[in-house]
């Protein structure tokens, strides 16, 4: 399955925090199937609806469902807007929506922060998922229960930075070594593979590696980060707009949070048929996987915020000063510019 080893490279475009190419441009369907221009009507009002693309991170999954539910469910058509999400092109979602091609995308906390240490004008507008949901994972049989367990172990990653320093992070708590942890590059193979090859343990995200391993009756010891070290708790996905987008057409802004905020209570309140809406407009994904993976993710999506989307200055501060701690940042910067939650709905 094509899928199983995107979402490792997902999670290397994460550790990497950049905005270099993940995909090729591909478009997904638009709320008005075969329908181009400025032209398309909302049939209720007999008003244009305007024409609006936002570009994904990476393959379409259940970080996703959301989107596709608003366009599924009309929820755009209602708020006056013709969506259309695609997939990112040569320069990446980031750099599409920095640069005005796109105004809206799929991005991650740590690739904003990045990009406005370098002055790209990346705003976050809301968070898909409210906590971390990633981690480092490992098949039962090689014991590890806590990060001093990784001590003595292989681990599979990409040669980031990001990974040792986070690695580094949680095993501090326990007194442990990080550089007592082998570390080799897993290349383009997924999880299953790797840990039947040569490595002990990977950073994985659970709502999709760790319910394929659910799925594959290979159990797994996960250690969320977020458990171990707080401002590792940071928002991965998020959305994200440009600065001049907010400038010039906040109203924009408003009708698509809008909207995008009733496709994600919709896939929180219909699990089983968001993940179906998914499955139809991307018939090439594991239909019980993502059944599985929606079934755990929804209620993730909010969470204990009061609403969906809502970002906490404190999250972002912690993750920008840790980054900045682990020299993972070039300078510090203004968390309150890199974020806001202005344009969610009340």
């Amino acid at each position: 399955m094509k899928w199983r080893k995107t979402m490792g490279m997902l999670l290397m475009c994460v550790l990497l925090v950049t905005v270099a190419a993940c995909g090729g441009k591909e478009a997904a369907p638009t709320e008005q199937q075969g329908a181009t221009g400025s032209d398309q009507t909302n049939q209720g009002s007999g008003t244009a609806l305007k024409d609006v693309k936002v570009v994904l991170d990476w393959t379409p999954n259940t970080n996703h469902t959301g989107l596709y539910a608003a366009v599924d469910q009309g929820f755009y058509k209602a708020a006056g807007l013709n969506v259309e999400i695609v997939q990112p092109g040569a320069g990446g979602a980031d750099t599409m929506v920095a640069s005005g091609e796109v105004p809206f995308g799929v991005s991650y906390q740590e690739s904003v922060t990045q990009a406005r240490t370098q002055d790209v004008p990346l705003v976050s507008i809301a968070a898909v998922i409210q906590h971390n949901t990633s981690g480092f994972a490992a098949p039962v049989d090689r014991k590890i229960k806590s990060p001093k367990d990784f001590e003595g172990k292989t681990y599979g990653g990409w040669g980031s930075p990001v990974e040792e320093a986070v690695m580094q992070s949680i095993m501090e708590g326990e007194g442990a070594d990080v550089s007592k942890v082998k570390k080799i590059n897993m290349g383009d193979a997924d999880f299953f593979t790797a840990v039947k090859r040569d490595i002990d343990f990977a950073w994985i995200f659970y709502a999709w590696t760790g319910i394929e391993a659910e799925l594959r009756g290979e159990p797994i010891d996960m250690l969320y980060v977020k458990d171990y070290a707080k401002a590792l708790d940071y928002y991965t996905p998020v959305l994200v707009t440009n600065e001049q987008t907010i400038q010039k057409d906040p109203e924009l802004v408003k009708a698509f949070l809008k909207a995008t905020s009733e496709g994600y209570q919709y896939a929180i309140d219909h699990p089983e048929e968001a993940a179906n809406i998914l499955i139809k407009a991307v018939p090439d994904l594991d239909k019980e996987l993502v059944l599985a993976s929606q079934k755990w993710l929804s209620p993730k999506y909010k969470d204990d915020a009061p609403r969906w989307g809502e970002q906490k200055e404190e999250v972002w501060k912690n993750y920008t000063d840790w980054m900045f701690s682990k020299k993972l940042l070039d300078k510090e910067i203004d968390v309150t510019k890199a974020y806001t939650n202005e344009f969610l709905p009340q």
